[in-house]
Formats: structure tokens, C-alpha cells, sequence
């Protein structure tokens, strides 16, 4: 079985896995990292999605391997010194959750898009954007109002 070792929300980590393990299990099941969440196994849902290198990708469908010395970001290591994420935040001042199983996806989706397309997002470029994020609880109106406002505050 392959060594695999990377860095993980600024710690270096490393395990023996198989080679078909996909990142999201050697984040929970290895790590015990379990605020990345498995939700429908088919890359469609998107509650699993983590940052690597710098870059928002579904960790179920990436083998731990392929990962091999890059640099990978999860919901819990998006807070600083127990201050809460600008995204998070807001997530917490909107109400941007209900039942909080696609919330670290939604989260971890929203700093990529305000990376990506700027501080004034409008709620179509973000409806635009999270799709491939399901919410099966909400309309999204306070997620998207979450998303507008954390790309804000960032």
C-alpha cells in the first residue's frame, strides 16, 4: 500500500492508504477531519468540497495519492485564533443553514468563488456558481445572501 503525505489545514500529515482511497476518507477516516461530508458518493452534491492547493475540488473524487505533497484546506481550518471565517460568519448571521450537512461545502465553495470572482457578487453569478451544491433544506435565498455577504466582508 502507497505512502501518502500532504499538508492538511497547515499540519503536515501522512498514511498508509490504499490506492483507490479517495481524499475525502483519509480526511475522515484517517484524520477524523469530519467536517467534510460524504453526501451522495456520485460527485454531485458537493458537501464534500475541500481546498487544494488554493483551488475548491470534490474530495470524493480525488485518491489521497493524487494529492501527494499539495497543500489541503478543510472546513475546520478555515478559522484563525477562534475567530470564525468572514464566510462563516456570515453564514452564522444569514442563517445560511438548516440542517448544516451541505454547510462546510457551501462554505468552503463560497471563499472559492469570492476568490475567484470578487467582493460584489451578484445572487446570479453565485446561483451560477453553486451549481453542483445541493441544499436539499433551504431555497438558497440565505445561503446566496450568506455567500454576497461573506465575499464582502473578505
Amino acid at each position: 500500500m502507497p505512502n501518502v503525505a500532504m499538508t492538511v489545514n497547515g499540519t503536515a500529515v501522512s498514511g498508509t492508504v490504499e490506492a483507490r482511497t479517495l481524499l475525502v476518507d483519509f480526511l475522515r477516516d484517517d484524520l477524523k477531519l469530519t467536517g467534510t461530508h460524504v453526501g451522495c458518493d456520485t460527485s454531485q452534491c458537493g458537501a464534500c468540497v475541500v481546498h487544494v492547493d488554493g483551488k475548491a475540488i470534490k474530495a470524493c473524487t480525488a485518491l489521497a495519492v493524487a494529492c501527494e505533497g499539495a497543500e489541503v484546506t478543510t472546513i475546520e481550518g478555515i478559522a484563525r485564533d477562534g475567530t470564525l471565517h468572514p464566510m462563516q460568519e456570515a453564514f452564522r448571521t444569514h442563517h445560511g443553514l438548516q440542517c448544516g450537512f451541505c454547510t462546510p461545502g457551501m462554505i468552503m465553495s463560497g471563499i472559492d468563488i469570492a476568490r475567484r470572482k470578487g467582493k460584489a457578487l451578484t445572487a446570479e453569478v453565485i446561483r451560477a456558481e453553486l451549481d453542483g451544491n445541493i441544499c436539499r433544506c433551504t431555497g438558497y435565498h440565505t445561503i446566496v445572501k450568506s455567500i454576497q455577504d461573506g465575499a464582502a466582508r473578505m
